[in-house]
């Protein structure tokens, strides 16, 4: 039976392609700032937004935004002007947004079931209002990523750079940050807040293995977060399993496999290059032994 004939099957489809192809073209960002678990901490803020969307009786999504963008806000102020470290800020907003989220829950009316929605995912209850919001956050997210490229990948790669070149840092910062919300909050759906960074990371990670500069690399990306999304969606339609540990199994399986092949290939391209370097063996001259 083909489970992709029904609209809610068809919605999460739709809603993990966009998701698997705008978290890559962020993510790429993070990688080259070795933010990569900033994800993490922004899901907890947000699940942190959702419980007080839940007690107030509020969009939980609406919330959610709101409160992992002032996460997102907060971190890059503490990072640029506090004395924390960014590692331990990453480690506030771990603890205090996920606590704040299960407090909150708790007091709120809603059932453990809500809770669980968002902490793994719950892509296959994706309302036609939830694809439209996901539709349209992952287009200017994955607008202003590509547009803003130059100047993204300036700041990331040497930011002192980037302030003499007269780029203004602060705003680029402050605007990946944002994006870095927007995007936890619209992958909330498919894969969880325990999930994001996966979405957003692996496939980077995996087309560092086979690309070198990057562009190449930011492209690979997006096009191994496509096929992570669909992938994983099918297979959970098909084996019964939550769809967003499927994504994130079927990425991380992806990366594997690169990686290997990526090693096997370089490998049996240093023998060759070792086979080629190697002067032949000089001809022995055999004498006659005379009796």
């Amino acid at each position: 039976m083909d489970l992709f004939q029904y609209d809610f099957m068809l919605r999460a489809l739709v809603g993990a392609l966009i998701i698997g192809l705008a978290a890559p073209a962020l993510g790429i960002y993070l990688v080259q700032r070795r933010l990569a678990l900033i994800g993490d901490g922004l899901g907890h803020v947000a699940l942190t937004g959702v419980g007080a969307g839940l007690l107030l009786n509020r969009s939980p999504v609406l919330v959610a935004v709101i409160a992992a963008t002032l996460g997102a806000v907060v971190i890059e102020l503490v990072r640029a002007y506090g004395r924390t470290s960014g590692d331990l800020a990453l480690a506030l907003l771990f603890y205090g947004g996920i606590a704040g989220g299960v407090m909150l829950v708790g007091l709120s009316d809603a059932s453990s079931g809500s809770l669980n929605a968002y902490l793994f995912g719950s892509l296959t209850t994706t309302s036609r209002t939830d694809l439209i919001t996901i539709g349209v956050l992952g287009a200017v997210l994955l607008v202003t990523m590509l547009v803003l490229r130059p100047a993204l990948f300036a700041v990331c790669h040497d930011e002192e750079y980037a302030r003499v070149s007269g780029l203004p840092v602060r705003a680029l910062n402050l605007l990946i940050a944002v994006g870095t919300a927007v995007t936890v909050t619209i992958a909330m759906r498919a894969v969880g807040v325990l999930l994001i960074s996966a979405l957003m990371v692996v496939p980077v990670a995996t087309a560092q293995q086979v690309t070198r500069g990057f562009r190449s690399t930011m492209t690979a990306a997006m096009a191994l977060g496509l096929f992570a999304a669909g992938t994983g969606v099918w297979v959970a339609a098909t084996a019964d399993t939550a769809p967003g540990a499927s994504v994130v199994l079927v990425a991380i399986g992806s990366f594997l496999l690169v990686a290997l092949a990526a090693a096997g290939v370089r490998a049996l391209r240093r023998r060759v290059r070792a086979d080629r370097a190697t002067p032949p063996p000089e001809p022995v001259e055999h004498e006659v032994l005379l009796r």
